[in-house]
């Protein structure tokens, strides 16, 4: 008998714990519940964000400008480049002149890389370099300029002709010469295009060569670091390729390039070597090529039906990530920065998300000379003679 209040106690107890512990297994499936709809809500909400489409838009506010005949816009570091055969100006989205350069070319032809950009004539002699505080240094060559590529510390490659040979010069931020090399149409093959990494150390050369009897094309890769110093003329790695025409090669990536082939895109990857990392076989002859620094984008035009082309988006090693299909003709194709893409012509835009839906179309009465995107759904449009800030509705 002394012994029952206890076993009645202890009965009790373990009966509390019970309930205990079933109280607290249905307030976890609440919470997993309630976490479950939140996320599905938000993925429901996520879903209708990226899929909905807009086929108008509110200016929030209008901005004037006052530009020289033939003037051209590029997005330099979060601003507005404007430039024109008289001179460039880097402004801010109000229009402020955070600085210019005044020149006089036929032809300006410019490439930026993060904060710094290079503006040459074509066939000229001179290059200016330009970080985001303003001029840095001028380089004046002996030889028609034919191309010139800048690296994110200013460094930059000049490919220049002369009576069919091919220079390749170096210059410091600052325009003091660093190293050259030539290419010469008999042993090297004719230069088609050349891209420097965006450290400095590498650079990519495509050069044609008919000598054989048949078109051949050789991707060759410096390296201007110690690797190189150990290589005949600083060339690590090189790949030819019969039948094949590559008249562009870029690095998208300061370890990754690519050759851009009538036949084939190769991707190339490495640190100091770059080998081939993939191979993408063409069928049909690519319209455009657009790229930036995740993805790249072919353009096709459709040989039947309604649809006139068809933009293929592909990763960094050659897989597929969406294809879509569009029929307005256009002058210009791109990525915006947010990874959306732009088709436009002078009076009509529209805009793409990577699933492929059109996210807006819209027909101006004013040409649209570049847009660039914000953040979430507004947008700048860069008219003729004002910059409207705007938002999709």
């Amino acid at each position: 008998m002394p012994k029952k209040p206890y076993r009645l106690v202890h009965e009790e107890v373990e009966q509390l714990e019970k309930k205990i512990r079933k109280h607290r297994r249905n307030v976890v499936r609440l919470i997993l519940l309630f976490v479950i709809l939140i996320l599905t809500a938000a993925g429901i909400l996520y879903y209708l964000y990226e899929t909905k489409t807009y086929t108008n838009y509110q200016v929030l506010e209008a901005i004037e400008r006052q530009d020289s005949a033939g003037t051209r816009f590029m997005e330099f570091n979060g601003n507005i480049l404007k430039y024109s055969n008289d001179g460039a100006f880097y402004i801010d989205a109000e229009n402020h002149l955070l600085w210019n350069k005044t020149y006089e070319m036929q032809a300006p032809m410019l490439d930026i890389c993060e904060g710094y950009v290079a503006i040459a004539e074509q066939k000229g002699k001179v290059i200016y370099i330009m970080d985001v505080n303003g001029p840095c240094g001028e380089i004046h060559t002996n030889r028609p300029i034919r191309q010139v590529h800048v690296a994110n510390q200013g460094m930059v490659a000049v490919l220049m002709e002369e009576n069919g040979t091919g220079y390749i010069q170096l210059y410091d931020r600052e325009g003091a010469f660093l190293a050259e090399g030539e290419l010469n149409s008999k042993n090297s093959g004719y230069p088609l295009d050349i891209s420097i990494s965006q450290d400095g150390k590498k650079m990519a050369v495509a050069m044609l060569d008919p000598n054989e009897g048949n078109v051949k094309t050789t991707v060759a890769f410096y390296n201007f670091g110690s690797v190189g110093q150990n290589e005949i003329d600083n060339i690590v790695s090189s790949y030819p390729y019969s039948d094949l025409v590559i008249p562009k090669v870029e690095f998208l990536t300061n370890d990754l390039a690519v050759a851009f082939g009538d036949q084939k895109v190769i991707f190339y990857e490495g640190s100091q070597k770059p080998v081939v990392r993939a191979e993408l076989e063409l069928e049909r002859e690519v319209r455009s090529i657009f790229y930036n620094h995740h993805y790249i984008g072919l353009v096709f035009e459709n040989e039947s039906g309604q649809q006139a082309y068809t933009a293929q988006i592909y990763d960094f090693g050659g897989k597929l990530i969406r294809a879509f299909e569009f029929t307005m003709d256009y002058d210009a194709i791109e990525f915006l920065s947010n990874d959306e893409i732009c088709i436009r012509n002078n009076l009509e835009c529209a805009i793409y998300t990577l699933r492929g839906i059109r996210l807006f179309h819209y027909n101006f009465e004013k040409n649209i000379h570049q847009v660039i995107h914000v953040a979430g759904r507004r947008y700048l449009f860069l008219m003729d003679g004002a910059t409207e800030k705007i938002v999709l509705k």
